[in-house]
């Protein structure tokens, strides 16, 4: 399923009320002041995201939105079984899902099978792969992992992490998007969009792929796990884009601790 281009994220910061208690009222001004008390409230960083973990009824409330308005949601990229699943996957790294589409049209209608790729060649598959970013590289590994699918693996895609990872030019990432999508394992694949949109809803606050990923994990409610990676890349596309991100029609806008400073700075 397409997400519809009207998915937004934007933010507030809630701050808690202080209680101020003062002086005697009674006094004169010489009485020894009774200590100030402060009630609970999110831990707020610098730059206004809620400090990790994030409360969870907050969480749940984005997700059960998100999956309201997506209830299905799907990779947009083309394929018909795990093979052209993962060449497709490891086809887009840096490159947009349009544009691997456009590609993989062309090839699969002629190369869909490992063996099929290997009788094209490095050389014969190059041209159908040419207008994707980082063609040559990607082109070898394509050759190099379909061979061995078809020499160690009878030619299936091997379906556990272990042995996917081991492919060429499949990673983490790459190997993440295809068990999820086949439904083989709830993995969150952390992309460009799933770490803004993560960190702009307060959800994680690592530095890294692999630690966002982590924190996912720990804080999604688990009948949200296994979509919770096509929700949060779906939204950071459409919606809660990286410049000028529509915050006036995010669906989850009033739970978003970053709102005020994207819409200042938008």
């Amino acid at each position: 399923m397409r997400a519809t281009a009207n998915t937004t994220c934007f933010s507030f910061c809630h701050r808690g009320p202080l209680d101020l208690a003062g002086a005697d009222s009674e006094g004169l001004g010489m009485a020894e002041p009774k200590p100030r008390t402060r009630k609970a409230a999110p831990r707020v960083s610098a730059s206004g995201v809620v400090v990790f973990p994030p409360d969870p009824d907050r969480v749940e409330a984005i997700f059960a939105r998100l999956a309201a308005i997506m209830p299905e949601p799907k990779t947009e990229l083309h394929f018909h079984d795990a093979y052209t699943l993962t060449v497709a996957v490891a086809l887009s790294a840096q490159a947009t899902d349009v544009a691997v589409n456009k590609a993989t049209q062309k090839l699969f209608a002629v190369a869909d099978t490992p063996a099929k790729i290997l009788a094209l060649g490095e050389a014969g598959l190059t041209p159908f792969i040419a207008s994707i970013g980082l063609y040559r590289n990607k082109a070898r590994n394509v050759i190099a992992l379909s061979r061995i699918v078809l020499e160690q693996h009878g030619g299936k895609v091997p379906l556990n992490r272990a042995d996917l990872q081991a492919l060429p030019g499949v990673g983490r990432k790459t190997a993440s998007v295809v068990l999820n999508e086949l439904g083989i394992e709830p993995a969150i694949a952390v992309d460009t969009h799933v770490f803004r949109v993560s960190h702009r809803l307060g959800l994680a606050n690592a530095a890294t792929p692999d630690k966002v990923e982590a924190q996912l994990h720990r804080i999604v409610p688990e009948a949200y796990l296994a979509k919770a990676h096509h929700w949060l890349i779906l939204h950071g596309r459409y919606t809660c884009t990286a410049r000028k991100p529509h915050c006036g029609g995010c669906p989850v806008a009033d739970l978003c601790p970053s709102r005020a400073g994207l819409m200042m700075a938008g």
